[in-house]
């Protein structure tokens, strides 16, 4: 039966959200309070990650943020500030980083991201989007100390269990992969299972599809006010429009725990702000690749080089904090000596905001209290690689179809 929906957010989890209930006959509708030129789906370091099995919500990541959260330059910032909604997320946080809970995290992890990578090639096999730049080449978790190394080669074995494809690679075996370029490591484990692309490539082929399929887009509109009854939403307020739909779909990032807000529902969700550095000179990189020591993202995209990274909880805003800018250049220079990255470089970093759970999992799927409202955000730094699953998943939910996936982790009404 073809539905109205309206979807709530454009960046790439409501645009795949869009795709694949526009491709079931419904109609579409995507309500974005941007001009499509911003976001986390704009500047994140494109991967596709089946080998990010590891939840945030990781034990030993609250002693980490401890000892970082005054150091604004550190891999994982938190702005001292009284947030009581912090202050809950944080607590919840603190509850989800245990080894029971990451443990059954890592499956579920899994599965998802290997449902995103089949369906991102299955994207670009239908030439719906035309060509676009993704390749399976792997990543590479490149190493300088010992510590950073056997903690990574701990990932690795738990990984080989889940039947990902990964080995560790010594330095000789590092540049035999990569000859043409000058790494400054002492190892790698090498996730042969991963892929990467270019997002802003791929964002405005989508938008392009959407609409020369019928799919409205209405940019620069902002929620106001949600009007429910009975257990459904009515009417959706913006600054310039008032909507009805059969079906809700939340997909707004950082800002979804504010619409659950309006209905009355605990969605508990902290913006963590990224930064990218593109550099559009050739370096030579062929592999991406994480730096493990400075937890900075490198990725070679289709004609630029990005390193992107940091989690910086700092609340809702778009500022550009010159010292985590600043830390970004110095691993990019630290790991590849030969690159350095240059002032304009620099002055033209960008952020977004991820939203990130308390246990690292994303929302997906209907509140118990509300019949045709459906929730799609939460990703964290997997965003990007989740967007297509997320979005067959929530067009397998309301077009009443048998989901291809256990989705029992992802309710939006779990308890913390």
């Amino acid at each position: 039966m073809q539905k109205n929906i309206l979807i709530i957010g454009g960046g790439i989890i409501g645009l795949c959200c869009a795709y694949y209930l526009r491709k079931e006959g419904h109609q579409v509708t995507i309500i974005e309070q941007s001009d499509f030129s911003q976001g986390a789906s704009y500047v994140n370091a494109g991967y596709i990650t089946p080998s990010h099995i590891i939840p945030l919500a990781s034990p030993g990541m609250i002693s980490k943020g401890i000892k970082w959260m005054f150091n604004s330059s550190s891999p994982f910032y938190i702005k001292p500030r009284w947030d009581t909604d912090f202050f809950r997320w944080a607590w919840y946080f603190h509850k989800s980083s245990t080894k029971e809970k990451v443990a059954k995290a890592i499956p579920i992890i899994k599965d998802i991201n290997i449902l995103s990578r089949t369906l991102y090639k299955d994207m670009l096999d239908s030439g719906d989007l035309g060509d676009f730049h993704w390749q399976q080449k792997g990543l590479l978790m490149l190493y300088k100390t010992d510590q950073a190394a056997e903690e990574e080669l701990k990932v690795a074995d738990l990984a080989k269990k889940q039947g990902l494809d990964v080995c560790h690679l010594d330095i000789g075996e590092i540049r035999a992969l990569e000859p043409q370029v000058n790494i400054a490591a002492k190892g790698a484990v090498y996730y042969k299972c991963d892929a990467h692309s270019t997002p802003t490539e791929i964002m405005p082929k989508l938008i392009s599809w959407l609409k020369a399929n019928g799919v409205m887009i209405k940019t620069n509109e902002f929620v106001q006010q949600l009007s429910s009854e009975g257990g459904k939403l009515k009417h959706l307020r913006t600054n310039t429009s008032t909507y009805t739909a059969d079906e809700v779909v939340v997909a707004a990032g950082s800002w979804s725990q504010e619409l659950a807000k309006k209905l009355h529902l605990n969605l508990p969700i902290q913006a963590g702000k990224g930064y990218r550095i593109d550099i559009h000179r050739p370096t030579d990189i062929k592999i991406p690749a994480i730096l493990l020591e400075a937890k900075v993202a490198m990725t070679p995209m289709n004609g630029f080089t990005r390193f992107a990274g940091t989690m910086e909880f700092s609340g809702i805003n778009t500022t550009i904090r010159r010292q985590r800018v600043e830390a970004i250049s110095r691993a990019a220079q630290a790991y590849y000596p030969e690159i350095s990255v240059q002032e304009e470089e620099k002055q033209n970093a960008k952020s977004g905001l991820r939203p990130v759970s308390p246990d690292g999992l994303p929302y997906i799927g209907k509140s118990e209290k509300y019949s045709n409202v459906t929730f799609a955000t939460g990703h964290a730094m997997m965003g990007w690689s989740l967007g297509p699953a997320t979005g067959k998943l929530v067009s397998e939910l309301i077009s009443e179809q048998k989901v291809s996936m256990d989705i029992g982790g992802f309710h939006p009404d779990r308890k913390f």
